[in-house]
């Protein structure tokens, strides 16, 4: 029991010294002053190429979004085009439904209008002929009578008055 507690205590602390950090530094190789200027200018030229790289893209983006303002107001006129063509349709169609109310409410008055006019002469005798009979009335009662006082010696004459039922 003893040999096997000390050798887990032996597993444990070789565990302990592998895994520290004294293992985990590598050594950089040596890099001389000229390899260190060397480096920065490439990098300083490679930055210098990203730059003018990302300049030409905001160019090309620039240009690309004027295209795209100048097709916007293209589109812009076109609807405004549109839109004033939309109103004059609107505004000849309400012409149209004008105009029909108008011929339609003149048929209507012309032939109201006829119409009183061509009643106007009957009206007119009408009221004469009930005039006339109004004036007349006790002559006709009048002469109704004296046909029924005929009709009772004259037969023919009572076959008559029966006939229109003036008896």
């Amino acid at each position: 029991m003893k040999n096997l507690s000390i050798s887990i205590l032996f597993i444990a602390s070789a565990l302990i010294v592998c895994n520290s950090q004294t293992f985990a530094i590598e050594t950089a190789p040596h890099i001389s002053d000229r390899e260190i200027v060397e480096r920065l200018t490439r990098l300083e030229e490679g930055q210098s190429a990203f730059r003018e790289e990302v300049k030409q893209l905001r160019e090309n983006m620039n240009k690309q979004f004027d295209r795209v303002d100048t097709q916007f107001g293209r589109i812009d006129a076109q609807f405004d085009r549109i839109d004033k063509q939309f109103d004059r349709l609107v505004h000849i169609m309400l012409g149209i439904f004008g105009a029909f109310a108008a011929l339609c409410g003149g048929t209507i008055w012309f032939a109201l209008w006829d119409r009183r006019t061509m009643i106007r002469p009957f009206e007119d005798k009408v009221k004469k002929i009930e005039d006339d009979i109004a004036a007349n009335r006790n002559k006709l009662h009048t002469l109704i009578d004296a046909f029924r006082t005929l009709s009772k010696t004259d037969e023919k004459v009572a076959g008559i008055l029966k006939k229109f039922n003036l008896l």
